[in-house]
């Protein structure tokens, strides 16, 4: 497995945080009781700022997730909060750590979700036990805020019995919810929800954040993300294939000096536009412009050349070229290797349409054009069940699909797309051998050996038509101007999400941002993740 680059936070699975913990305890000493206190601690401090006064009900499994929830059970009560402490299992199941801290709880001892207590008989017979739980939550009644300590990083599946009745209810009360590492119900290492699954007001994970809490959907589950030291000795074998992209990765963006030239900067070709969809492909050349291409040339079909060089800004190059029933169709390929043949990068697709025409064409540049390249919109379309076919391409190669046009790639819904974002990215990415975007709040970005680099997003201006199109633009003017593909992907989408940001800001409302905003922002965007990444651009003074 490749080291993730600098500029990703690594995200560990479950798998990798057993081996943190292991190495923790058994080659560097620190007793797993001290681990678990800590959390404890942690997730405490969090649910009082949350919710500073009124009773609390702690729902416990029977792992050291539910260890955990005693802990906070415990701390809580000895700082004279009324806790109830609900086992969604027998508490007599515990063992070791969890097993501890069940001994040193004060007070009351645990209750079943009914409120009923845990007795011998219960313990006994716990299938009967939980079936009471059904009827009602009672042991939930009143309480101001309530723990999630059921289910920890090592689940996957769904949820059933006393532990998806457990998970049920804390969705029906209204009290704000902390969940314990994880949200019951979420796989932590895939963000899958494969049954009921909290939705929690505040995630407090250990050690470092999971996949599971910025994929979807399990990143909508999570809430507010808090990371916690919890005391885990430095030098610990942190292994990960996903990362969170940080604003470093703007360092790797390529600037201009005195001896910078247009040529220099990269060229940029834009192939699409057709009747009626004439605004994609500028937006896609305008985006490549305000992103530091050195020059942009749209490609369009010769009725929308004057319309586009009329709308566009003035330093757009516009190429009218075959076509027909108002698309680009196979008799403009041999222009456009010829253009290609210059270098720089293509943006396939942005408003191409989808007459056999161009999809033919579409797939004969894809596989002939020897430079860089972002399939956007009807340039994945094209590809509809025929994935495979980009991996005979020998340059670089990214894919920018949302879920609906990765659905038409893979032959499947968007649906079954949304419930496994990182699997099916993935999936993607390694049948065409390219890096895939899977675009989103949580944006994908996907290698083919399944090194995925996740968006932080936190970018609802976005939501509108064009962006997209903005988005490809920005990723082919990094190419061109030498980046790899993955770290072009990851920096062009960091950059996009700001400048909708930074647009929003401008305007006062992010309901009001529409794409040539986003474009306009994009320099603005590259300043502020300079300064967040604690860097200067030379001449800079703000």
């Amino acid at each position: 497995m490749r080291p993730l680059p600098p500029w990703l936070t690594p995200l560990p699975d479950a798998a990798s945080m057993r081996e943190i913990d292991s190495w923790a305890i058994e080659r560097q000493g620190v007793p797993g009781l001290e681990l678990m206190e800590r959390a404890g601690e942690g997730v405490a401090r969090v649910l009082e700022r949350i919710v500073p006064d009124g009773p609390v009900a702690v729902l416990c499994g029977k792992g050291n997730n539910g260890g955990d929830g005693l802990v906070v059970a415990r701390l809580l009560r000895e700082h004279g909060r009324t806790v109830r402490v609900v086992c969604a299992t027998p508490p007599g199941e515990l063992r070791g750590d969890a097993r501890a801290n069940l001994e040193r709880l004060p007070g009351e001892p645990p209750v079943q979700l009914d409120g009923a207590p845990w007795t011998a008989a219960a313990e006994a017979d716990p299938e009967a036990a939980g079936a009471g739980a059904l009827a009602g939550a009672l042991a939930l009644a009143g309480a101001t805020a309530l723990v999630d300590a059921l289910l920890g990083t090592g689940f996957s599946g769904e949820p059933h019995g006393a532990l998806g009745a457990a998970i049920e209810a804390l969705e029906a009360a209204a009290a704000p919810v902390v969940s314990v590492d994880v949200p019951s119900g979420v796989d932590a290492s895939t963000g899958a929800v494969r049954g009921g699954a909290v939705h929690a007001t505040a995630t407090v994970t250990f050690h470092a954040a999971k996949p599971g809490l910025w994929i979807r959907p399990g990143k909508a589950h999570a809430g507010e993300v808090h990371v916690l030291d919890i005391g885990i000795p430095r030098g610990a074998p942190l292994v990960a294939e996903v990362g969170l992209i940080e604003p470093a990765v703007i360092a790797r963006l390529p600037t201009r000096d005195a001896a910078s030239t247009k040529f220099a900067s990269g060229h940029v070709l834009v192939v699409g536009g057709s009747r009626g969809l004439s605004g994609a492909p500028r937006m896609a050349a305008e985006a490549s412009m305000r992103a530091g291409a050195g020059y942009v040339t749209a490609c369009v079909p010769a009725s929308l050349q004057d319309l586009l060089a009329g709308a566009a800004t003035p330093e757009l190059m516009t190429r009218g070229l075959a076509e027909a029933d108002g698309a680009l169709d196979p008799g403009a390929l041999d222009e456009l290797l010829e253009a290609a043949g210059r270098g720089g990068a293509i943006v396939l697709g942005p408003g191409l349409g989808r007459t056999d025409g161009a999809f033919a064409l579409a797939r004969s540049l894809a596989a002939r054009a020897d430079v860089a390249m972002v399939l956007d919109a009807d340039g994945l379309n094209a590809h509809a069940g025929r994935l495979e076919e980009l991996a005979a391409r020998g340059a670089p190669t990214v894919l920018t699909p949302h879920a609906g046009e990765l659905g038409r790639l893979l032959a499947l819904d968007s649906a079954a797309v949304e419930r496994e974002r990182l699997a099916h990215v993935r999936d993607a990415a390694a049948r065409s051998q390219a890096v895939v975007v899977l675009k989103g709040d949580d944006t994908l970005v996907s290698l083919p050996d399944g090194t995925v680099a996740v968006s932080r997003g936190a970018s609802p201006a976005l939501a509108t038509a064009g962006t997209g199109d903005v988005l490809g633009g920005v990723i082919a003017a990094l190419l061109a101007q030498g980046l790899d593909a993955f770290t072009a992907a990851a920096a062009g989408v960091a950059l996009h999400a700001q400048a909708g940001r930074e647009a929003a800001r401008a305007l006062g409302a992010r309901e009001g941002v529409i794409a040539s905003d986003v474009i306009s922002a994009l320099p603005a965007a590259r300043r502020a993740m300079l300064f967040d990444a604690g860097q200067r651009t030379e001449g800079e003074d703000g």
